[in-house]
């Protein structure tokens, strides 16, 4: 009896699933923005939330949850109800370089990948009047003037780079934390920090402003979206690379149906022009259709932790204060 019983209720709950696959969504989806607002995760994730909406029939409530480099806000949807109400846009910080952070989840088995949104460069800024254009004066400059470059540290991709930094310049730079790019920008472009990495869509409109200036992209070769912006390899620091990407990632056990319900309000988002102009007004490429599969994120993340990881650890980089 008592394992007739035990098989009832899986039938019952394997039922009620299907139901609940079958009607979703009928409320409103939270979607975690792990960094506070104002930053590039932030700026695309409204973007994708409001576009998707028409294709869910529901609306996509942003919740910003910052700190700990995005980890905070990833570990509230690792915990999440896996229903399909509560999913984040993660990235190379969230969901690769967090590993420098004690996390009580699992990078590889806790979540269900959806699908990758955007490829992003990298940038290294600076502020306006640093006295320094490219790479190459900049490490002329502090080997004349050590101890005086403060980089700022508001994720995991920024704290990797400031490292890789040193490394390969042997030169040293002062890390200051902060919660996220908006804030960081904020106080790059007032003059109070030095460096910034930061992905594009943050960077740009202060770099076309004249605000900030904009001292290497940090991919292997320019981007389609910001061809003016030389490479690290072309201005001085070869070698100095950082990835940057958009995924959309729900908790572990999260129902196939509803994975697929939430893939194609992605991909329809991704396909529409619209969203495809805003994404290059922001330095954003569109991940390829390849990619935009739940089998495409994974294998994407899968080869983005078996480069990075071992680059880390052998690097011996843990977190600088937060």
């Amino acid at each position: 009896m008592r394992a007739f019983w035990a098989a009832l209720s899986l039938l019952v709950i394997a039922g009620v699933a299907e139901v609940e696959a079958q009607t979703y969504p009928s409320r409103p989806i939270t979607l975690v923005v792990p960094f506070p607002p104002g930053g590039s995760t932030d700026a695309a994730a409204r973007i994708m939330a409001e576009r998707m909406r028409a294709t869910l029939g529901q609306s996509i409530v942003i919740e910003n949850v910052g700190g700990a480099g995005g980890s905070i806000g990833v570990g509230r949807v690792a915990r999440a109800a896996p229903d399909g109400y509560t999913f984040d846009i993660g990235q190379w910080d969230t969901h690769v370089g967090s590993i420098i952070y004690k996390l009580d989840y699992d990078l590889e088995k806790d979540f269900e990948p959806i699908a990758l949104i955007s490829n992003n460069p990298q940038l290294m800024v600076a502020k306006k009047n640093l006295p320094a254009n490219t790479l190459g004066e900049l490490v002329t400059w502090m080997k004349a003037n050590p101890d005086k470059i403060n980089f700022v540290n508001q994720n995991a991709a920024a704290n990797v780079t400031g490292v890789m930094f040193e490394n390969l310049t042997k030169q040293k730079v002062q890390f200051i934390p902060y919660r996220g790019a908006g804030p960081a920008m904020t106080d790059l472009v007032a003059g109070t920090v030095d460096l910034l990495v930061v992905q594009g869509a943050v960077a740009l409109p202060q770099i076309r402003a004249g605000a900030i200036k904009a001292l290497a992209n940090l991919s292997v070769a320019r981007s389609a979206s910001m061809p003016d912006i030389p490479t690290a390899d072309e201005t001085g620091v070869p070698g100095l690379y950082m990835s940057g990407w958009f995924g959309f990632w729900a908790p572990k056990g999260t129902p196939k149906d509803i994975i697929a319900k939430l893939n194609a309000a992605t991909v329809e988002a991704l396909a529409d022009p619209a969203i495809q102009k805003r994404f290059t007004e922001l330095g954003l490429d569109v991940a390829p259709r390849a990619q935009q599969t739940p089998e495409g994120l994974a294998a994407f993340q899968k080869a983005e932790i078996d480069k990075w990881w071992p680059i880390i650890k052998s690097a011996g980089i843990g977190v600088q204060a937060q």
